[in-house]
């Protein structure tokens, strides 16, 4: 195959796949009212899990009370940012909730909820790692927008083993 040709079927592969993305995503958006939809919950908390690891409470104490907290916390966090950035993570999240969109940027043939949390890790890894920055910027996201919604609840700083802000005297 000449040079020619390949970048030709590169170029058409990724129009392809761009414009399958962005109508995927006008279906099927990763917010609705600027909130979650339910392929997105389901993606962010698997991604929680992976991100947050020990810092979450073990299996069956809490767990899933702290997961749902932490889906409100995301929730809260994404209403906050500007338009234009909801409207770009609505569409990310709208093409990582579909089968294929998950598999050619995260690598996971799993669905989210069937996922281990130490598939999404090596997973999370390989994107960090992966020389696409489209990758690069999903995991980032990923792991961004959790470790924000995280941390911005008081109640979680000790348990990262911060003891919280020191009072500043003159």
């Amino acid at each position: 195959m000449q040079r020619r040709r390949l970048l030709k079927l590169g170029l058409g592969a990724a129009i392809v796949i761009g414009v399958a993305g962005a109508g995927v995503a006008l279906i099927k958006p990763g917010l609705v009212d600027n909130k979650l939809s339910p392929g997105s919950r389901e993606l962010m908390r698997a991604a929680a899990q992976a991100v947050l690891g020990d810092l979450l409470p073990p299996a069956g104490a809490g767990r899933e009370a702290a997961l749902d907290a932490q889906l409100t916390r995301l929730d809260l966090s994404i209403a906050a940012l500007p338009a234009a950035t909801r409207k770009e993570l609505s569409d990310a999240l709208g093409l990582l909730a579909t089968a294929a969109g998950r598999f050619a940027l995260v690598g996971l043939s799993k669905p989210w909820a069937e996922a281990s949390a130490q598939d999404i890790q090596q997973a999370l890894d390989a994107m960090r790692l992966s020389s696409s920055n489209t990758k690069q910027q999903i995991y980032h996201a990923l792991r961004d927008l959790n470790a924000i919604a995280f941390f911005t609840e008081p109640g979680n700083w000790k348990t990262a083993g911060y003891a919280g802000p020191r009072e500043i005297t003159a």
